[in-house]
């Protein structure tokens, strides 16, 4: 089979499949990993296909699943989420001043916060401000402005943007649809100004992301690798990539 055949046959084996490993397209094709991974390369410089850790899966697939209403993703992986999350609160004490975006992991956070006091915490979360005020904690709540966004349950827009360029905070909680040792923090939402402007509004940069974001490339660069202090993941990331995260990039890793 020709190189370009064996790709339509990939595209059309995914849109069939979903997800797959790249060693089980290398068997059911009968043929090596090299020339597989060759011909995903090609499929995604055409922007066909997004490679994960070890899989790859069609890019219109991906921005479906990478782009899922709020109320979809907060059961996905739940159990990681919190034990990330409740890692997470233990970087901060009483009295810190915080942003928390509007990532289904960084939610789960909002229990653990129960514990501290007079915390100052910002937000462009519809769900996460509701959940803060159910928590009747003595913390000084803010909220940006902006458009409403349904999906996402959070407020985007030149507003919203321009609240966070008026603030600085000591820290900010951020999830993120991919994670890539070029790109850094990217996403697959595409009115992500106002995650640029939280990342400039904070002087430490925490990342909260399960192992499946990993070498997942969304369309969207958020934040470059330069900019992340630490990162909150689970035990599933690849010890490769974590050797890279901490030695060659500097950044503080974290295993939930």
């Amino acid at each position: 089979m020709k190189p370009k055949e064996r790709q339509i046959a990939i595209l059309d084996y995914l849109s069939i499949h979903g997800k797959t490993p790249v060693e089980r397209l290398a068997d059911y094709f009968n043929t090596t990993g090299t020339t597989i991974r060759k011909d995903l390369t090609a499929l995604e410089e055409e922007n066909k296909v997004l490679r994960t850790y070890g899989s790859v899966i069609l890019a219109a697939a991906a921005n479906e699943e990478g782009d899922l209403p709020i109320t979809n993703k907060t059961n996905i992986n739940l159990e990681v989420k919190k034990r990330i999350a409740a890692a997470a609160v233990e970087l901060l004490k009483d009295g810190d001043s915080i942003i928390v975006d509007s990532g289904s992991t960084v939610l789960q956070m909002v229990p653990f916060l129960a514990r501290l006091k007079n915390l100052t915490i910002m937000t462009n979360s519809l769900h996460i401000i509701n959940a803060l005020v159910s928590l009747d904690c003595e913390h000084e709540l803010l909220m940006c402005g902006g458009t409403y966004r349904t999906k996402s349950g959070s407020f985007h827009g030149i507003l919203a943007e321009s609240t966070f360029d008026k603030f600085s905070f000591d820290k900010l909680f951020i999830g993120t649809d991919g994670f890539d040792l070029d790109l850094g923090l990217t996403t697959f939402n595409e009115v992500h100004g106002v995650s640029k402007a939280m990342c400039h509004a904070a002087r430490e940069i925490v990342v909260l992301a399960d192992s499946s974001k990993f070498t997942r490339r969304s369309p969207n660069v958020v934040c470059p690798l330069n900019k992340v202090n630490t990162i909150i993941t689970d035990k599933g990331i690849d010890p490769e990539m974590r050797r890279i995260l901490s030695e060659e990039k500097h950044i503080r890793v974290i295993i939930a």
